[in-house]
């Protein structure tokens, strides 16, 4: 059927495990000024079930597209599935019906997904909690949903406000839900990197403030110098 893609190569190993030392923000940061829709953060609805701050995702992604609480095209995906995918679900922001439980979860979990990601609803939140497992929702709806539509997998998609292309890289945390263009990973990844870089060194000046002001000692330069540089513009 048309409407079924094949399943996407799975990103190479080292792109998993550089995103890893990454996060969703982070990532971000690496595809600003690169012309991708919102520099590839879903919208800020769509948020983790587990509030866990350290439950990372990150993964290929696996696409849906389904509407009205339909799950069918979502078991269909979930029981094609292996390990190292994301199922990222374009459910057009349905309001009427959740999508999946906690059935579905463990589903996913046990053939190997990283998580799930939907724009819409989800149900069973406790469930979701035992399995320690990452989801991403625009919250809890505890009807039940429909099994009718096969809808699509492995198609273009947008979610959360985002393009999601069959494996682009999805990575999932605490400030919500990031989508890479698989096209663009390595520069998207050495922008990412250098801006981790800049973090960690202004973390270790703001730790040398504070440790000269306790010590009641000369204070170091607390503001980065673009803010300094951008101040003297203004003169």
């Amino acid at each position: 059927m048309d409407q079924f893609g094949t399943m996407p190569d799975l990103l190479p190993e080292d792109i998993i495990q550089r995103a890893k030392r990454l996060n969703p923000a982070l990532l971000c940061d690496g595809m600003k000024d690169m012309g991708i829709p919102m520099d590839g953060c879903m919208e800020a609805a769509i948020m983790p079930v587990n509030p866990d701050p350290n439950l990372y995702m990150v993964g290929t992604a696996l696409t849906v597209e389904t509407d009205h609480g339909d799950n069918f095209p979502i078991h269909v995906a979930t029981y094609s599935a292996s390990s190292g995918y994301v199922m990222v679900i374009d459910g057009k922001a349905c309001q009427e019906r959740p999508y999946f439980g906690d059935l579905i979860m463990g589903a996913a979990k046990a053939v190997g997904l990283e998580g799930m990601v939907v724009d819409g609803y989800c149900r069973d939140k406790a469930g979701c909690l035992e399995l320690n497992f990452p989801v991403f929702s625009r919250g809890q709806l505890q009807r039940g949903v429909l099994k009718k539509n096969p809808g699509k997998i492995n198609q273009p998609i947008t979610c959360g406000g985002v393009p999601v292309k069959p494996g682009d890289l999805v990575a999932g945390g605490a400030d919500g839900v990031t989508v890479v263009p698989r096209e663009i990973i390595y520069q998207v990844l050495e922008k990412a990197e250098e801006k981790l870089v800049y973090e960690q060194n202004r973390d270790a000046s703001i730790a040398a403030y504070m440790e000269a002001k306790a010590a009641g000692g000369p204070l170091p330069q607390l503001a980065p110098q673009w803010v300094l540089d951008l101040l003297e513009q203004q003169h």
